[in-house]
């Protein structure tokens, strides 16, 4: 939001004590951490007025990863988040979680509140290497509008393959890794040194794989995957993986160069995890990579440990998605109230 020049962060709230920490340290002393619900209930708390009230309840409820959590409280945070925007009355609202939650009963429930409160709204799923980011990564985004149709940023890019088809010709190709994380040394130790290096490197540090990993990882070409290393090395390769005849195509994966990476989790620096492994070199991504591919500059500073960072990096929408829908809100915003003006928002 920062980087259109026109807004500016009065409050925000977060769960994780760290993430608190990180935000204040890049954004300024406006974040509260603890449990949005008990402020909600606390008499003695006001939240201050805004123009936007941006939020992203959490959606491990809603998750393909979690399908067995039915009943999971988290999914009834959205009701919390709503309830901040009917107390702040903002001119609009910004939700962002998975996209399974617009295949949700939830999802009719914010919908039907949201126009009692009177917001108009538009809603759908983004992928942001639509929008310049490189990787691959669908969120759902609802944004709420008071006196008109808003509408979600139009991409400025596309898939390679369809320059030239639905519109394509005019938008740039996607960004593939290389642009992101091409020019960065090889990794140096294996802790975090905010304090000691100047970034890019105070967060490219790698990890300690054993004998049997690195013998695994060299089995993975560009692209590929477990099924290279079961190919290749049996003798090496986890049973469970060789039980599973099927999916997980992602699991122990490879980059490309020349592509975007794929969704970039909270553990990313495990290639069992997912399709982490670096396009050329035999390792995981680190932390500066991933934070890169999550389009984050390299002055943003993380607080906490190796692992706090990592989930901070993995759990965050990447910020150029986000400015990329600021830009497409202040169009709206303009247009209603007819002359630029700057703007205050919340997080929440």
């Amino acid at each position: 939001m920062t980087k259109t020049g026109r807004f500016a962060s009065v409050f925000a709230n977060d769960f994780n004590d760290w993430s608190v920490r990180t935000y204040n340290r890049n954004f300024g002393p406006h974040c509260v951490g603890g449990d949005i619900t008990a402020l909600l209930g606390r008499k003695d708390f006001e939240f201050p007025k805004a123009d936007v009230v941006i939020g992203g309840p959490p959606c491990q409820g809603f998750s393909l990863l979690n399908k067995k959590r039915r009943g999971d409280p988290r999914k009834q945070l959205w009701a919390a988040y709503m309830e901040v925007v009917k107390r702040v009355e903002p001119k609009a609202f910004v939700m962002e979680n998975v996209p399974e939650l617009l295949n949700s009963g939830e999802f009719e429930a914010i919908k039907d509140m949201a126009r009692k409160l009177g917001f108009e709204i538009a809603h759908g799923i983004l992928n942001a290497a639509d929008y310049g980011v490189p990787q691959r990564r669908r969120r759902a985004i609802i944004m709420g509008v008071r006196g008109r149709k808003p509408s979600l940023p139009a991409p400025t890019h596309c898939d390679p393959a369809k320059m030239g088809r639905n519109g394509g010709l005019f938008l740039n190709p996607w960004e593939g890794v290389r642009s992101a994380i091409g020019d960065l040394p090889p990794p140096e130790g294996t802790e975090i040194r905010t304090d000691r290096v100047a970034p890019p490197m105070d967060l490219h540090f790698g990890r300690t794989p054993t004998a049997k990993s690195i013998a695994r990882y060299k089995c993975i070409p560009e692209g590929g995957n477990r099924f290279d290393l079961q190919r290749k090395r049996p003798d090496i390769t986890p049973d469970c993986w060789i039980r599973k005849t099927n999916g997980g195509t992602d699991l122990f994966g490879r980059l490309w160069w020349n592509k975007p990476a794929f969704t970039i989790r909270t553990e990313f620096y495990k290639p069992e995890k997912g399709r982490y492994l670096h396009p050329a070199q035999n390792r995981p991504i680190t932390h500066r990579e991933a934070a890169r591919l999550q389009s984050f500059p390299d002055d943003f500073m993380f607080e906490g440990s190796k692992i706090q960072a990592a989930i901070q990096i993995g759990n965050a929408v990447p910020p150029l998605l986000g400015q990329r829908i600021a830009e497409a809100l202040l169009v709206h915003l303009d247009a209603v109230h007819a002359r630029p003006e700057p703007l205050s928002y919340a997080l929440t």
